[in-house]
């Protein structure tokens, strides 16, 4: 399923006669984002953690290092199944809580107030490539200040986040944060 083309003139199926341009553009923005948020997370060790983990109850992602606890509020956008070759949308999974799919929401929203009506699908058939499409859109739309990709056991759940809590071993703690504007 792609919803555009990017070296040719866009398509207007995929995305019901809207501006493919458009959203060629935010792809192009989200992509960018998600690497520069990606080249300033590493400054405390994001991708390198031993572990991590998401508290639903609590919203609160934590990645574990040797030698600190790093921890953050976060949204799941959505998970990519490559063993399906499927993306669902966070709001449209019923194991994720309504809470921590508001940022999914933001995207159906948005994507439905703007016709891109296959942006609003609950499931699609989806490669690597393309979650990482609809995950650059996500994070554009929602100009989330944290990515992240957790690999789980079936899936890879993009995950959105703030403002990050460094606790070091002997207690003193230390905030990360990043404005996008």
């Amino acid at each position: 399923m792609g919803f555009f083309k990017r070296n040719a003139k866009p398509d207007s199926a995929p995305t019901q006669g809207c501006d493919a341009e458009g959203l060629s553009t935010l792809l192009l923005q989200g992509e960018d984002m998600i690497d520069q948020l990606a080249r300033a997370h590493m400054s405390w060790g994001l991708g390198s953690a031993d572990r991590w983990g998401l508290d639903q109850r609590t919203g609160t992602i934590t990645w574990t290092f040797p030698d600190k606890t790093a921890t953050a509020q976060a949204q799941i956008l959505g998970s990519w199944s490559p063993t399906a070759s499927s993306w669902q949308w966070a709001w449209a999974n019923d194991s994720i809580l309504p809470e921590l799919s508001q940022d999914a929401c933001t995207v159906r929203d948005w994507a439905a107030a703007h016709g891109h009506d296959a942006l609003a699908a609950q499931q699609v058939e989806a490669d690597e490539q393309m979650a990482g499409t609809l995950a650059a859109l996500a994070v554009r739309i929602t100009k989330a200040t944290g990515f992240y990709r957790g690999v789980g056991a079936t899936s890879i759940v993009m995950i959105t986040f703030g403002p990050v809590t460094l606790v070091a071993q002997d207690g003193s703690t230390s905030t990360f944060t990043i404005d996008i504007e």
